[in-house]
């Protein structure tokens, strides 16, 4: 069994490191005993991600159906030949992970095949099940025996998971909107996207961060240097969509270089060395 489990998660591992360098290296910079469960998170999330946004070609809702039908067995076995699977499952079972909570996330990954236009309603049930979730399963695999911290600090690691997804909402707009029809922003019109509109979501996007770096400081020194850095790493990709006009965003996909990685890395080692949270 220990092979097995072993060879699983290293699928997740590299599931990981394939699809998100800027994760995986906040992931490396997490105390090692959280490090592979929230490689587990990740490997689960991406895969269902991969059913609704790339796979195009085939009949997506099937898939999804199957993949959620294979969550819930593979929770209530322990066990699951899917690799991805077993993973997420023995991170799910040994960190007493709110099973609501996977349901939000796949009942999102489900509006995907079904939404277009979003209202405000509904996009707070997206955002809430596509992101908001993910933050709080790693938070309570950081404190999966301390519900008082977990319970405090919910508020802050729900707003990181909505700041990121907003910061993808605006990151991915030329894709969502021209090939997928998609439109998160209900009031937005992106044939006529003004300065103006631009500088409404971003207050709100800068709300998010705000108050996630509010958590961010109280969380436990094994953890805050890989979560800090993985913050850093999309409000440096935020600043840089803030600062683009308006019709440059249906036109480029914005990023943060390798370099610019690595020296993003170094300032956050060293804040967290000489104490600076």
């Amino acid at each position: 069994m220990d092979i097995f489990r072993k060879n699983n998660l290293r699928c997740s591992v590299n599931t990981t490191r394939l699809y998100s360098t800027s994760f995986s290296l906040g992931v490396r910079l997490l105390d090692k005993q959280y490090r592979d469960h929230i490689y587990s998170i990740y490997g689960f999330v991406r895969y269902a991600d991969e059913i609704v946004d790339t796979f195009l070609q085939h009949d997506r809702a099937t898939l999804l159906n199957e993949f959620r039908d294979d969550t819930w067995k593979a929770i209530e076995r322990g066990i699951s030949l899917n690799p991805i699977l077993d993973s997420f499952q023995n991170t799910v079972n040994k960190c007493r992970i709110d099973h609501t909570l996977i349901t939000a996330f796949l009942d999102s990954m489900e509006m995907d095949l079904n939404y277009k236009t979003y209202t405000r309603r509904d996009l707070e049930k997206y955002i809430f099940g596509s992101a908001e979730v993910v933050g709080l399963m790693c938070l309570r695999v950081f404190y999966v025996n301390d519900d008082d911290a977990y319970e405090s600090l919910k508020y802050p690691a729900r707003k990181l998971g909505e700041a990121f997804q907003k910061v993808n909402f605006l990151r991915d707009a030329q894709d969502d909107y021209q090939n997928k029809g998609r439109i998160y922003f209900k009031d937005i019109d992106f044939e006529n996207f003004t300065p103006e509109a631009k500088r409404k979501i971003e207050a709100d996007i800068q709300f998010d961060f705000d108050e996630a770096f509010k958590g961010i400081v109280q969380l436990k020194p094994q953890v805050r240097l890989g979560v800090y850095l993985a913050y850093r790493y999309y409000l440096n990709l935020f600043h840089k969509i803030k600062y683009a006009r308006p019709e440059a965003i249906l036109k480029e996909r914005y990023r943060v270089s390798n370099p610019q990685k690595g020296v993003l890395m170094f300032k956050a080692s060293l804040r967290n060395a000489v104490g600076l949270f």
